[in-house]
Formats: structure tokens, C-alpha cells, sequence
């Protein structure tokens, strides 16, 4: 393979990570604003909402992986597609139970996905921008999930704003990738 056709697809790549960013970015926000906003004074839609977060982020990484190679390709992605997907499992039973339960299982996934998203971007480190911040994002998300963990062992319930904070700052990270990515390959198409 040519040194011309090996730098586009690395654009090619660049160019899916930086729309699969602001997507990521976007959703997260929508989903901030309706725990906010409906979520926390309506339990059935916060349920939904609670049900629906890993169930996307399952859905998100299955098609990153899939237009990154597949998921023979990316076993670290196809990993957390089963993680998250076991997640939204536990959710759906952890709701039936109570809202310490549902905090638990939410930090367990934090503290996994976090990690599986770190070695996702350790592995993209080389080849592709604004993979720094994925990995700040990883490593807080496992964080994170430490917390959310000690927070369900405490006697007054969590609430799904609890979460909505998680995901504010993961719609940060992405936000941020995304832009720089744009920033860069506008620098690149200037040079």
C-alpha cells in the first residue's frame, strides 16, 4: 500500500472519528438535559433514560468498531459492546430493586467502559488526533465509577442526576476531541 493511500485512509479514519465525536458529544448532551429536566421529576422516563444510556453507548461503540475495521479488529470495542449491553441488563433488573442498585451497576460500567476506552485510545494514539483527551475521559469515567459505587452503599437513594453529572463531563471529552480534530485537519488543509 502507497504512503498516499495509507495518509487517506488515516483522513478517512480522522474524518468518521471526528463526526463519531460530536455525535457522542451530542447525544450525551440531549440525554444530560432530559435526566434534568424530565428525568428526575418523572421515575418511569428516568427509567427509561437509566435503561437507554449503556443500551447507546453499546450501540455507539458496536458501529466505531464496525467502521474501524470490525470487530474481529477491535476486540477491546467489541468487549465493551458486551459490557454495555450486560449493563443495560443489570439496569433493567436493578430498577425492580432500588436506586442504590442502580448507582452500583452503573459504577461497575463506568469503572469497565472507562477502562475499555482508555485501551481503545492507547491503541488509536498513534495514528489519529485528540486521543489524549479519550484517554483523560477513560480514566475519569473508572473514577468515577469508584464514586458512584461508594454512593450506593450510602443510606439516602441516588438519583439519576448523579449520573447526569457523569455524563456532562463525558460530553466534554467528546466535544473536545471533536474540535480538535477539526481544529487540526483545517491546520492540515492549510499547510
Amino acid at each position: 500500500m502507497s504512503k498516499n493511500s495509507v495518509s487517506s485512509a488515516n483522513l478517512g479514519q480522522e474524518q468518521w472519528l471526528k463526526r463519531y465525536y460530536y455525535t457522542r458529544a451530542l447525544f450525551s448532551v440531549l440525554w444530560v438535559a432530559s435526566a434534568f429536566t424530565l428525568g428526575q421529576h418523572f421515575s418511569a422516563i428516568g427509567a427509561v433514560l437509566l435503561v437507554i444510556y449503556p443500551a447507546w453507548d453499546a450501540l455507539a461503540n458496536y458501529i466505531d468498531a464496525s467502521r474501524s475495521g470490525g470487530l474481529g479488529h477491535n476486540r477491546i470495542q467489541t468487549t465493551n459492546i458486551i459490557v454495555s449491553m450486560l449493563t443495560t441488563l443489570a439496569v433493567l433488573v436493578a430498577l425492580s430493586i432500588s436506586r442504590n442498585w442502580v448507582i452500583g451497576v452503573f459504577g461497575v460500567w463506568a469503572i469497565l467502559s472507562g477502562l475499555l476506552q482508555l485501551g481503545v485510545a492507547v491503541g488509536r494514539w498513534k495514528s489519529y488526533g485528540a486521543q489524549w483527551t479519550m484517554i483523560l475521559s477513560g480514566a475519569q469515567s473508572s473514577l468515577a465509577g469508584a464514586f458512584f459505587i461508594l454512593q450506593a452503599q450510602m443510606p439516602v437513594p441516588p438519583s439519576i442526576v448523579n449520573i447526569a453529572g457523569y455524563s456532562a463531563v463525558g460530553a466534554f471529552y467528546f466535544l473536545v476531541s471533536a474540535l480538535w480534530l477539526t481544529v487540526s485537519q483545517r491546520r492540515l488543509k492549510a499547510a
